[in-house]
Parts: C-alpha cells; sequence; structure tokens
C-alpha cells in the first residue's frame, strides 16, 4: 500500500469469531454499492479471533485479506487487544478507517476502545438500550415484549451503550421461539449494518 490511490482509500475492517453473516452483507454491499468509487472506501480487511472462523474462506474467497489473532495465545485481554490493534494497523496505518464488529465475540478492553474512538461500531441484536449483553431474543420474550429488533451503535467503553446510528423493529409474534425470532432479527442485520455504514461514509443511506 504505497502508492498515492491505496493510501487514499478508507480503510474498512471488519471483526468476525465466526460465519461473519454480517461481514458478508457488508462485503456484497461494498462490491455492489461501489463504495470504492463512491467514497474512497473499501474493506481492507477481515480479521477473526478465531483460526476456524468460516467466513475467513469466504472473505479469502472475495479477495479480501484475512488475519487472526487467536485470543487463546494470549495471556490477558490487554495483551490479546494490543496484538489485536498492531494487526488493525497493518491494514489502516493511518488511522483514518473504521473497525466494524460483525459477530466479533470478545469485549474490547477500554484501552483498546479509547485507541480507536469514534471510529468503532457494532451490531446488537435488540433495540438498544433495551436488553444489552447476551440471549436478548430469549429475554425480550420472557419480557412478554411485543416488538424486538436490532441495532448499529458507535462503541464505547461501557458495553452496548454507545449512540445509535441505525435500528430495525421486529415483532414478536405468538408463539414465538429465540431461534425463529433471530433468524426474523438477522435478515433485518443485513440490512440495516450496511445502511449504516454507508450513511458514515457519507452517503444518503438508502
Amino acid at each position: 500500500m504505497t502508492s498515492a490511490g491505496a493510501t487514499s482509500l478508507r480503510p474498512l475492517v471488519i471483526l468476525i469469531s465466526g460465519t461473519g453473516s454480517n461481514m458478508q452483507a457488508i462485503v456484497r454491499a461494498a462490491q455492489q454499492r461501489r463504495w470504492r468509487e463512491r467514497y474512497r472506501a473499501e474493506v481492507a480487511a477481515v480479521i477473526s479471533n478465531r483460526p476456524d472462523a468460516k467466513g475467513l474462506a469466504w472473505a479469502a474467497e472475495q479477495g479480501v485479506p484475512t488475519a487472526v489473532v487467536d485470543h487463546t495465545a494470549y495471556p490477558s485481554r490487554e495483551a490479546f487487544d494490543e496484538a489485536l490493534a498492531q494487526t488493525i494497523a497493518r491494514f489502516d496505518p493511518h488511522g483514518q478507517g473504521l473497525v466494524i464488529l460483525a459477530g466479533f465475540m470478545r469485549i474490547l478492553t477500554p484501552g483498546f476502545v479509547q485507541r480507536h474512538e469514534g471510529r468503532i461500531v457494532n451490531i446488537h441484536p435488540s433495540l438498544l438500550p433495551a436488553f444489552p449483553g447476551l440471549h436478548t431474543h430469549r429475554r425480550a420474550i420472557e419480557a412478554g415484549c411485543r416488538f424486538a429488533g436490532a441495532t448499529v451503535h458507535r462503541v464505547t467503553a461501557e458495553l452496548d451503550h454507545g449512540p445509535i446510528l441505525e435500528q430495525a423493529v421486529v415483532p414478536i409474534l405468538p408463539g414465538d421461539t429465540p431461534e425463529a425470532l433471530a433468524a426474523r432479527v438477522l435478515t433485518q442485520e443485513h440490512l440495516i449494518y450496511p445502511r449504516a455504514i454507508e450513511r458514515l461514509l457519507g452517503g444518503a443511506g438508502a
């Protein structure tokens, strides 16, 4: 990445832990909506904390560089986050891009968040501020909620409490199960996450 054309692109570094279905939606949106030409932005890398994450193979098939920072190889969260930050910097050496969490199942340390302040985005499977944390669909059903959904937000040091960028509302149906609700919410995640990122890049979000 030494040419002027390469350094002028805004890098999007996506972090995953599994299949990365939201990552796939973002990569497809970047290709189909020509983010490189329209916003001077590209998916620069997909990084996983799990060597066996299935999304790595998919990303490589699309020509997206991949990397692994195995969290089990580090003695502490701080040590892992330092290694992760150094790997991100390989693909975003000027610190001008976005760090996009797409099913990344690690809680980031405050130091990591501060280091990338204002540049980390996440998607959470609830209508925040309701139901931060895990088991959101089961908790929403048990609470008797009539609606669930998903939220794209900026990441801050407080878990699932950053400024909201985009939301989608999904009705909870009579007799719903957490699995059925999760599947319907996921289809909305695939729509709103690329849209929110496009808005951050300067697009209309449509």
